[in-house]
């Protein structure tokens, strides 16, 4: 039985998701094949190999954050840390839901699966909306730009965090054997915004920049995200099968959306790596230097200046490579840069 709009029956006699045992009934929906747990210190440990997919994954992001944040005038930096933070926060729920470290019958786990479920709408919206920081609707960095992002993440959460757990709790008209609303976020939402933020990468790419080595970026992201969905949702129970336990689909599912994640970072950073100004109609501003060596100066800037450097006139700081840089301050503006399209 393939996947049904609006239903989680197949989907979870597949794969086992952190909300298949509140969903279908009372009791859940339990996959017909699942990886086996480990005794640790007396705790059983569900999913071994998948949270220690996820601890890499932890790792690898609080890299990808500490070098986004070094890259101290890249376009869109403040932006799309946050969807690393968000992505960090996720992975580190998933070590505790994932592992059964939060029990599923402890009266806790349902509001977790929902933080879970919250988390995971608004890291794929954030991702929507950085898609757009490249075009400048918005200066980026700007606080218009950043709470624009985190009030509309923050709306996104809020929704989905009602709708799972509202179903989750049989209130407010939802029942957790009727999940479409908890499917449509859960399932489509991610879908429509990978899409989209796919689109709208590779018409920037196509449109502003020269260099269409970021695309390589684009389909190697792309494939590995496909290549998680196939492996969580078709191949989980034959996979499981077939390893004797050892390993499910969801651990394919989260490794090789760590490297689509990975793939992101690599995209934005071969893009901003440069002059940072690969934005659609991005205006550069003229700077006025005001010098008072400069003070009285009437002769050509650009003439170079013979006399002495210790006796002589302040001229020769805006003759030779002074006149150089503040030709290039004027003419291109604040960072002094010629745009791509002049330097290739």
């Amino acid at each position: 039985m393939g996947i049904q709009f609006g239903s989680f029956d197949s989907i979870c006699q597949t794969a086992a998701l952190v909300i298949c045992p509140l969903v279908g009934s009372d009791q859940g929906i339990e996959p017909s094949c699942y990886s086996r747990n480990v005794d640790i210190a007396g705790t059983l440990i569900f999913q071994p190999s998948t949270c220690f997919v996820h601890i890499v994954a932890l790792l690898m992001t609080a890299i990808m954050i500490y070098h986004i944040r070094s890259k101290y005038t890249a376009v869109g930096r403040k932006e799309i840390v946050l969807f690393f933070y968000l992505y960090a926060i996720i992975e580190l729920l998933a070590i505790f839901l994932d592992s059964n470290i939060i029990p599923t019958a402890n009266a806790s786990y349902p509001w977790f699966v929902a933080v879970y479920t919250g988390l995971i709408a608004a890291t794929y919206c954030c991702l929507l909306i950085n898609g757009f920081v490249g075009f400048q609707f918005a200066e980026d960095g700007t606080p218009l730009s950043l709470w624009l992002l985190r009030l509309v993440c923050a709306a996104v959460f809020g929704i989905a965090f009602f709708i799972a757990i509202a179903t989750f709790k049989n209130f407010a008209g939802f029942k957790n054997t009727k999940v479409t609303g908890l499917w449509i976020v859960y399932i489509l939402w991610p879908l429509i915004c990978t899409v989209i933020y796919i689109v709208s990468q590779l018409l920037l790419v196509f449109r502003t920049l020269e260099d269409r080595w970021p695309i390589g970026d684009i389909v190697f992201g792309t494939a590995f995200f496909t290549i998680a969905q196939i492996m969580l949702f078709a191949f989980s129970a034959k996979i499981c099968d077939a390893i004797k336990h050892y390993i499910d689909g969801v651990f394919f599912f989260t490794l090789c959306m760590l490297l689509s994640v990975m793939m992101v970072y690599k995209y934005w950073d071969s893009i901003t790596r440069e002059d940072l100004e690969f934005s659609v109609g991005s205006k550069a501003a003229v700077w006025e230097v005001k010098d008072p060596l400069l003070a009285g100066q009437d002769s050509d800037p650009y003439t170079e200046d013979t006399a002495s450097n210790y006796h002589g006139t302040p001229g020769s700081l805006v003759g030779g490579v002074g006149g150089q840089q503040l030709y290039q301050q004027k003419a291109y503006g604040a960072r002094g840069y010629p745009p791509s399209s002049e330097r290739y």
